[in-house]
């Protein structure tokens, strides 16, 4: 996964390949993490914002399309409304929470934006054919 830049009122896109290196047929849910190192109100380490399952056939591979809207960086703010600030993000691709295969930094710019129950709140993955 590469890192991007991406509007506060906007999302960003990823996509990645998954692989079953074993010789019997298997499944894996692929989990996406969000974490927020420099937000201004104190954050989880990180945030399950997607998942998805896939089953592979040995040797088999598939590319998966993840389309995250800025919305899932939203969270409470000191005034108590949700808020998207800029800044910088990392996009953890998971077995599980404490086994991330990937990581993707994503950059949020533009200005702070207030959101409401109307926000987004989760990613889409794709399995692309």
């Amino acid at each position: 996964m590469r890192g991007q830049e991406a509007p506060t009122d906007g999302g960003f896109a990823l996509s990645f390949t998954v692989r079953n290196t074993g010789g019997r047929p298997g499944t894996e849910v692929v989990q996406l993490y969000l974490h927020d190192p420099v937000a201004s109100v104190v954050q989880p380490v990180q945030r399950l914002i997607g998942y998805t399952r896939v089953a592979l056939e040995p040797g088999e591979a598939r590319r998966l399309a993840v389309t995250v809207p800025a919305d899932l960086a939203s969270f409470t703010g000191r005034d108590g409304r949700r808020v998207v600030e800029p800044g910088e993000l990392e996009l953890r691709l998971s077995a599980s929470s404490a086994d991330p295969r990937l990581t993707a930094r994503v950059t949020l710019t533009g200005p702070e934006r207030h959101v409401d129950h109307t926000r987004h709140l989760y990613a889409t993955i794709v399995k692309e054919p």
